[in-house]
């Protein structure tokens, strides 16, 4: 599985840091925040956006030592977006980069322009969905959470390489289960997942509901 990539790099904090964004089109996507829904965040996609966004999700998973970004806010409107909340971009990291959110306006300030690349991903990568026990995420003492966070209009989610992979696969399944592959093909047909992320020692259980949209306005 492969996507292209801009990887953009600075220095801040005392440290150095890797940055890959996605290069070239990526297809229609756009982040917001529930205001009238309990899972917390929508993101909508057309089948393009969804397969490359899975690829650059199991990427955050892979290389630990890189930050994922997103910059969805400067997408075009999704034509179900009259009750949406703020639009956000997406951040995804490994735990262990321990990235503050408070920091990212500064380091995303900081970095340089980057260098383009195409990245991949082994398809053995992804996990199948029969080996995700989906049950164990409730369990008091699970520990391996995916930690979220909403600040500077980004969406920031961080995990382990083990959930980061069982959280892309809602996206993966978006893509595979959308109709056609071009806008001429495509039937007005509604496909989504819920993409959750409980921690059962607060009752707390955001997500993000991943909604397939065939069609989308013209650029202004």
């Amino acid at each position: 599985m492969k996507v292209a990539v801009r990887v953009r790099r600075a220095r801040y904090g005392g440290r150095d840091w890797r940055v890959i964004c996605p290069s070239g089109d990526t297809g229609h996507a756009v982040l917001w925040e529930q205001q009238v829904c309990t899972c917390g965040y929508e993101l909508c996609v057309d089948r393009r956006a969804a397969y490359r966004i899975g690829v650059l999700w199991l990427l955050a998973a892979r290389s630990r030592h890189s930050v994922v970004w997103l910059p969805l806010r400067g997408a075009e409107r999704d034509p179900d977006e009259s009750l949406a909340g703020p639009r956000l971009d997406l951040v995804l990291s490994h735990h262990s980069l321990q990235l503050r959110a408070s920091s990212w306006p500064r380091l995303r300030g900081a970095l340089d322009a980057g260098a383009p690349q195409t990245v991949s991903v082994p398809a053995g990568y992804l996990p199948d969905a029969a080996d995700i026990d989906h049950t164990t995420w409730y369990h008091r003492e699970q520990r391996d959470l995916i930690h979220h966070r909403v600040h500077a209009d980004t969406l920031f989610l961080a995990g382990s390489a083990p959930v980061l992979r069982q959280t892309a696969r809602s996206l993966f399944e978006v893509a595979f289960e959308a109709p056609g592959s071009a806008p001429g093909e495509e039937a007005a047909q509604h496909v989504c997942r819920e993409m959750y992320w409980p921690d059962p020692r607060t009752g707390d259980s955001r997500g993000i509901h991943v909604a397939y949209r065939s069609h989308w306005p013209a650029p202004a």
